[in-house]
């Protein structure tokens, strides 16, 4: 996201290679199609929750099936599991706990067309269509599949913010499209909605609607290749006699007659502003009805973004790392047409912003390793999302907690827009109003929302007065960790002093005696009965999470944590006992995200991600190595349920991507990575044109997955954590594997992570 990289020209190494291995290497380059090892079915299958269908990185439009409705798993409209197809739609969410959108939907039939959708059990009588996946062609920028009701091929493309359709029918007679605006993903349901053919080839509308974003406008313009012979509309079953209607369920039958070559394309362009800006958008990029141009075109926008991290390794390794490289580009989407303009959180139209505005935001998720990922990958996007933070500041007072199409979902907990800020800010992306980024984090910090007023007041939350209060605690101290370190470096001493006591209230819910974060009551006592296995879903004190996996929710002090415990052998011991616990979570509503288990580890939810890299702080990085080998070959895979929980908009495949390379970033927001064991042979990190950093396992295998001792840029390197200055300026690290854990590597107290 930030400075962009040209393929042809960007990746020039550093001087530690000669002139003839950079010549190779950008040949190389050019050569590499790194879309051939990406699988977007990975993840579709199962709790995965990905987004199967065409889109560009980043972009506002994510065109791709929806199938009929079969409960959680289908949260992002399709699920591999499933034959049905009832339509189209133009935009999807991947990998959330919670569904939405699905909106615009687009169905060729041909005979006559219903306007009622088919069901699991019977495709006859409803519109939708059963399908193989025999007949299915995913790729990145890419999707086809043949109608088996319809006999109709169906293939998608897209850019950022125009959906393009290529429809083939089996004949030349009887050819309709069917537009549904009453359709959305189960949670999701229309407020209002609106139709309007604008001339023979062309129709507009809108679409509002509310579900977890409570009140979401979608503006369309769609541009047929033929000409529109008849339109009739309906407000749900109910015929509209004119050519334009508003209404809460409104749907389009187009009849098309003897289309060229028995073929009908469309091209969606959507907005949050007008039907005016989504025809504009439709101009902008997609000019032509050039299909293939654009799948090319596509094609070229995923290598492009792919090939800014060129690795390798086994065949197994290289299409999961690329898949889920992919995977880490869905969102945040774009939120602005191609003039600049977007709706605003307060629903009002700003015109032609000089930024690139976002939306879609699960911070609760991405806060921990994709938006890391970000600074080194995506330079040129990073000071965009801030100025996106900033503008939802503005105007709803306080920065996103979960933002979706200009919706506060109030997600999660956390206040982790502070955490991704902090990091840019740290890192060196500057390029917004620090003094308004500073006021928003610290506003932010002192609202009195969910238990924050007890945490202004330095005091513990009491778990009788609020559910959730120690996942609530230990969030809310990573956040205001990082507000320390940026009023540190902004010289604001007493903000410094407050907020460092504030990252410390997590000391407050450990109890010596079991060793646990635990939940305390109003009057000082631990709250009892106490099973650290017990999970009780928004019923008890801890977030989709149980004692065993909260008790190490401290990325920003792994040290204190260390001390908590007494010593290293004490907090060593507990370390081991949860992933050789052989103990089941209990209780009677355990949140389906506590998935991918070793022990009491949970690799399917997020707030567990940094804790195989612990071991590090303690002075035993082996037992790290052994862990990422093993989390490798039992939760990715790639098979369609080849990820063991929710893909949470790109923070599952943002762990894989840093930990396949080697490392991962325990604390969010210190610029410190922490060295695991590479799954990868060799890694190209291309930051920005002219500067690679370099990362070669010698010796790599199945067996040999310890780091023995490391070089960076041809001299000893004895530490056990890599920076973010290296990465960024470049250079050379060889890790040197072996069969057997090093003694020695990372394990003196001055070479473990700061």
């Amino acid at each position: 996201m930030y400075n962009k990289i040209i393929i042809s020209g960007i990746f020039t190494f550093s001087l530690l290679f000669s002139g003839n291995a950079i010549s190779q290497q950008k040949k190389s380059k050019q050569n590499v199609d790194y879309t051939q090892y990406v699988n977007p079915l990975i993840g579709s299958a199962g709790h995965g929750h990905v987004f199967v269908g065409a889109n560009v990185p980043f972009g506002a439009v994510q065109l791709g099936p929806v199938n009929v409705f079969e409960g959680w798993d289908w949260c992002s409209g399709y699920n591999y599991a499933s034959n049905t197809i009832l339509g189209f739609t133009h935009t999807h969410l991947s990998g959330t706990g919670i569904g939405d959108l699905n909106d615009i939907l687009l169905l060729p039939t041909s005979g006559k067309t219903a306007l009622t959708k088919g069901t699991k059990e019977n495709m006859t009588t409803g519109y939708g269509s059963y399908f193989s996946h025999k007949n299915e062609v995913v790729k990145p920028g890419y999707y086809s599949v043949i109608l088996d009701k319809y006999k109709i091929k169906a293939e998608l493309t897209s850019s950022e913010r125009v959906g393009f359709h290529k429809y083939t029918f089996e004949s030349a007679n009887d050819n309709h499209v069917l537009l549904d605006l009453a359709d959305g993903i189960g949670w999701d349901r229309p407020v209002k909605t609106f139709i309007k053919k604008i001339n023979e080839n062309t129709i507009a509308g809108y679409r509002y609607s509310a579900g977890w974003a409570t009140d979401q406008r979608v503006y369309f313009t769609m541009e047929f290749s033929e000409p529109i012979a008849n339109i009739a509309l309906y407000d749900s079953i109910a015929a509209v006699k004119v050519n334009e209607g508003e209404g809460l369920k409104m749907k389009a039958v187009l009849d098309f007659k003897n289309p060229k070559n028995k073929q009908v394309l469309v091209k969606v362009g959507i907005s949050p502003v007008s039907s005016e800006n989504a025809l504009a958008n439709i101009k902008a990029e997609i000019p032509t009805w050039d299909f293939e141009k654009t799948v090319k075109e596509a094609t070229s926008k995923w290598n492009k973004e792919l090939n800014k991290i060129q690795i390798k390794a086994n065949d197994k390794t290289m299409k999961v790392f690329y898949t889920s490289l992919y995977h880490t580009m869905f969102a945040p989407s774009i939120f602005n047409d191609a003039n600049g303009d977007y709706r605003g959180t307060d629903k009002k139209v700003y015109e032609k912003a000089n930024f690139t505005n976002y939306t879609t935001f699960s911070l609760w998720d991405t806060y921990r390793g994709l938006h890391p990922l970000y600074t080194i990958t995506q330079p040129d996007k990073i000071n965009d999302i801030v100025k996106s933070f900033l503008a939802i500041y503005q105007q709803q007072g306080r920065l996103p907690v979960w933002h979706l199409m200009g919706n506060e979902t109030n997600t999660m907990n956390g206040n982790h827009s502070i955490a991704v800020i902090v990091d840019a800010y740290l890192k060196g992306y500057r390029d917004y109003d620090t003094a308004l980024a500073y006021e928003a984090i610290k506003k932010t910090a002192m609202q009195t929302r969910d238990g924050m007023d007890y945490v202004q007041k330095l005091e513990y939350i009491p778990a009788d007065k609020m559910l959730e209060s120690v996942g609530n605690a230990l969030e809310y101290a990573i956040d205001d960790y990082c507000i320390a370190q940026m009023a540190k470096s902004l010289n604001k001493t007493e903000d410094y002093t407050y907020f460092s006591k504030r990252a410390n209230l997590y000391k407050l819910y450990f109890d010596k005696e079991t060793t646990f974060m635990r939940g305390k009551l109003t009057n000082g006592n631990w709250r009892t009965p106490f099973n650290p296995l017990s999970s009780a879903h928004r019923k008890d004190d801890y977030v989709e999470g149980n004692a065993w996996q909260y008790t190490w929710l401290v990325p920003q002090d792994p040290y204190g944590l260390i001390d908590l415990f007494g010593s290293e052998d004490k907090f060593l011991a507990k370390l081991d006992a949860l992933f050789f616990l052989t103990d089941k979570v209990e209780g009677e509503e355990v949140s389906p995200d506590i998935s991918g288990l070793i022990g009491q580890y949970a690799q399917g939810n997020e707030p567990n991600h940094h804790i195989p890299y612990l071991y590090a702080f303690a002075g035993q990085p082996w037992k790290t190595a052994k862990l990422i080998r093993e989390i490798d070959e039992k939760f990715y895979s790639t098979k369609p349920d080849g990820l063991c929980g929710n893909e949470d908009l790109g923070q599952m495949s943002a762990w894989y991507v840093f930990s396949s390379m080697g490392f991962y970033s325990v604390n969010p927001a210190n610029g410190i990575y922490v060295l695991g064991s590479p799954l990868v042979n060799n890694a190209v990190i291309h930051h920005k044109e002219g500067i690679s950093f370099t990362l070669n396992a010698v010796n790599n295998s199945a067996e040999n997955i310890y780091i023995q001792k490391a070089e960076y840029n041809g001299k000893p390197y004895t530490k056990s954590y890599i920076t973010h200055d290296m990465i960024v300026k470049g250079g050379e690290l060889k890790l040197y594997m072996g069969a057997k854990p090093s003694l020695t590597f990372g394990v003196k107290k001055e070479d473990r992570p700061q």
